[in-house]
């Protein structure tokens, strides 16, 4: 069985590669469960430590050629995860490039996998940033989509078309909209919630962290841990746990700024913490003001996703995973 990753050089592409390897196997297009003989990984760069491992296939180049999908999404294709993205930072700064990645490079995916020997399953990394304007004090699966963002409005858009090819039997297709990610590793990145990880990862690091939001913004975030076992458990449900409604929310908790450096206080000690300053950035505040922070998510946990339990567990995962050394 062929598997691919879009965005696959990306942090959680990475991950995901790394647990499908482990895993061995998925349930194939007729229902059948198979072994994974190749996991094609498609993005414009990689890291340079990726698995060694025969089944793996690394593709460089970019979602929005059309060249670039037909060589990667070959007839056999039988599962698809979409995590490639212009992140929502990147999205709003330029407008014609978010549109390109995130909504043209979308729907020519959509095309190339119309265009398999049988409609493959797909798993769609979207966002909570579909939600925006006047909202409720708490989400619910109810509450209608509104972004405010460049960003959730492709997203949004994406998850609309997914919806129709699978009711049109083009694919079978799961769109997951993810909390913020915490906390990931590395370097920041263009993402306006890259500051949710930044607060933390850099002083648990030893450096300075500057918060560009006010220490009441609310957060819906999920550890790496949790949306790698989410996208495998959305692809792995069949297709009738859907029914019509193709986009969930996934579950996630609620934490302010100042409850997320409180809890690595209490971890890592106080002088951990004390390495958060405070630098506000108007332009990232906007962003982040428009995100929901509140969710409750009765499908999602009816159908066997989960969240993390608290922040100190999500931090404490960080630590051990990274193999920090806290005093």
């Amino acid at each position: 069985m062929r598997v691919v990753i879009t965005g696959g050089g990306g942090f959680l592409g990475s991950r995901l590669a790394r647990a499908l390897l482990a895993r061995g196997k998925l349930t194939a297009p007729d229902g059948s469960e198979r072994q994974i003989s190749r996991i094609a990984l498609l993005d414009g760069a990689f890291p340079a430590a990726m698995p060694s491992d025969p089944r793996l296939e690394i593709v460089s180049g970019d979602i929005a050629e059309r060249a670039v999908v037909e060589r990667v999404i070959t007839p056999d294709t039988g599962s698809v995860f979409h995590l490639a993205a212009v992140v929502s930072g990147g999205a709003e700064a330029d407008f014609e490039l978010g549109m390109r990645v995130n909504l043209e490079g979308t729907r020519l995916l959509l095309e190339r996998l119309r265009q398999c020997a049988r409609p493959p399953r797909l798993v769609f990394a979207s966002s909570v940033a579909a939600f925006g304007g006047e909202l409720p004090p708490v989400l619910d699966d109810s509450t209608t989509p509104l972004p405010q963002t460049s960003y959730g409005t492709q997203k949004v858009v994406s998850e609309y078309l997914i919806s129709d090819y699978s009711r049109k039997g083009f694919l079978d297709g799961r769109s997951l909209r993810l909390p913020t990610i915490v906390v990931r590793p590395g370097k920041p990145n263009a993402a306006a919630s890259s500051f949710a990880s930044g607060i933390l990862r850099e002083p648990l690091n030893g450096v300075a962290s500057e918060c560009p939001v006010e220490a009441e913004t609310g957060v819906w975030l999920l550890s790496p841990k949790r949306v790698v076992e989410a996208f495998m458990h959305a692809h792995e449900l069949p297709a009738d746990a859907w029914g019509t409604r193709r986009a969930l929310n996934l579950p996630g908790i609620t934490a302010s700024v100042a409850e997320m450096i409180d809890a690595m206080g209490r971890v890592a000690g106080a002088a951990v913490a004390k390495r958060v300053v405070w630098k506000p950035d108007a332009r990232t505040q906007a962003i982040v003001r428009t995100w929901p922070a509140r969710f409750e998510t009765p499908r999602a946990l009816a159908m066997g996703f989960r969240a993390d339990p608290d922040v100190e567990t999500v931090i404490r995962d960080y630590i051990a995973d990274e193999g920090i050394k806290v005093a």
